[in-house]
């Protein structure tokens, strides 16, 4: 979930602007550091460690889970947090280092979100699984810092952490903060320049995960029923949502839908940018 994190707070006091930015810090690496799936000391290491025995979660991790299990129930499967472990065969590099249909299946009975089984104050994962919140993790912090903020400072404040973003209010006087979403690797594409009041915006693609052989681009996007990338998507989408959590997990279930993306979108009537 590790990226760059951008705090604007729209004041001339330079030592309040430093305080909500150290806040925000503060926030993205508690996060980072109780749920990451590398750190040995995190829950989520725990959970991916635990030997099919249970291990209590508390309020937060439980919310997190009904929030993906949601994502699952909706995606009807696509959307699994489960299937983290096809990154042991997929590595989004940009080479041609596709894995053999054989490799893939290896792992598929180790992703299955209905195996695990989970309650308010605790979690028994089926050894050889595990479970991996990056899909919705850099979005849910994102909202964090917002909620943060507004316990703080009724200031506007925008908050960016590696292109997924959201607003507090709108700028002094009611201005729109000109955001700026790029698209690193489309040919002829230039930037996308939104004007946001408050809300989120979240961007979901294939521009630097991806595999190109003999022609084919394989996305990072992948299927969990297959374990195979999605096909016919968009290289991008920019969804605007109240919350970034919302924002980003639209963006994802609308890839998700290969060429039917746009129509998923529309169907939820908000506002979206998609780049083919």
């Amino acid at each position: 979930m590790a990226s760059p994190c951008e705090v604007i707070v729209e004041t001339s006091d330079k030592a309040l602007a430093q305080k909500v930015g150290k806040l925000v810090a503060n926030e993205v690496w508690r996060i980072e550091d109780k749920y990451s799936r590398y750190d040995k000391r995190s829950l989520c290491y725990q959970i991916n460690n635990n030997d099919d025995r249970s291990i209590s979660i508390d309020n937060e991790t439980f919310l997190l889970l009904e929030f993906s299990n949601t994502c699952y129930l909706l995606s009807e499967g696509l959307f699994d947090i489960t299937s983290g472990v096809l990154r042991k065969v997929w590595c989004f590099d940009g080479s041609d280092n596709v894995p053999s249909i054989e490799k893939v299946s290896e792992i598929l009975p180790k992703i299955g979100w209905s195996h695990v089984n989970y309650s308010e104050t605790s979690l028994t994962l089926p050894k050889g699984m595990e479970i991996d919140l990056g899909g919705i993790g850099k979005e849910y912090a994102v909202d964090r810092a917002i909620l943060l903020i507004k316990e703080f400072t009724d200031l506007p404040v925008l908050v960016n952490l590696g292109g997924d973003l959201a607003a507090t209010s709108a700028r002094n006087n009611n201005q729109a903060w000109q955001v700026g979403i790029e698209h690193p690797g489309f040919e002829q594409s230039q930037p996308i320049v939104i004007s946001l009041l408050s809300g989120a915006l979240a961007t979901s693609g294939d521009a630097k995960r991806y595999l190109l052989k003999d022609g084919i681009r394989y996305s990072h996007i992948l299927n969990a029923k297959t374990g195979w990338p999605i096909v016919d998507a968009p290289r991008s989408i920019t969804v605007n949502a109240p919350q970034c959590i919302q924002a980003g997990i639209l963006a994802t279930l609308a890839l998700m839908q290969g060429q039917q993306a746009e129509n998923f979108l529309n169907e939820q009537t908000i506002k979206f940018w998609a780049v083919r």
